[in-house]
């Protein structure tokens, strides 16, 4: 690992350690909160299997950033919306065939959620294009809105690295 990586991984860790104790208050212990967190993920997974951008969106708070890699950073729910736009408008006739995505550790402190994910999907694309086959991590960000779901305020992503197969 070289020593900028190292560096930025020591700021994220003690910038979670921070926002931990931030939070205050125990973890939350009601049986939905957990519940709560795998129906989102269950919802994030089916979105996506379905290529749904409108689905997806849904799951996003208005101010929403998602953190992708040689991305500038993307604010809010409407620019979150035009950039799955210009993806899907890049691969007309594209399917995802496979989307699995398996999560770790979710800490849940009153409204607030994280957990981090590893993801696999295999695209099938169009005009004899070779399929896209990407592995990736994800951190997530989750807050529970005042009608009590969850959705993503910070969605970080990266390439490669994920053990499913």
């Amino acid at each position: 690992m070289n020593a900028r990586l190292s560096s930025r991984l020591s700021i994220l860790v003690a910038c979670a350690a921070v926002a931990r104790s931030a939070l205050g208050g125990p973890a939350d212990t009601r049986p939905d909160a957990g519940a709560g967190i795998e129906n989102f993920n269950r919802a994030l997974i089916e979105a996506t299997t379905r290529m749904d951008n409108a689905a997806v969106l849904a799951l996003w708070e208005e101010d929403g950033i998602a953190l992708l890699p040689q991305t500038t950073p993307i604010s809010g729910k409407k620019a979150i919306g035009k950039f799955l736009d210009q993806i899907s408008a890049q691969l007309p006739g594209a399917r995802m065939q496979k989307f699995e995505m398996k999560c770790f550790d979710v800490e849940i402190a009153q409204d607030w959620a994280t957990e981090w994910c590893e993801e696999h999907q295999y695209v099938i694309l169009s005009q004899g294009k070779p399929p896209f086959d990407g592995r990736g991590k994800m951190l997530l960000v989750l807050h529970r809105s005042a009608d009590g779901q969850w959705r993503m305020r910070r969605e970080m992503w990266n390439e490669g690295g994920s053990s499913l197969p």
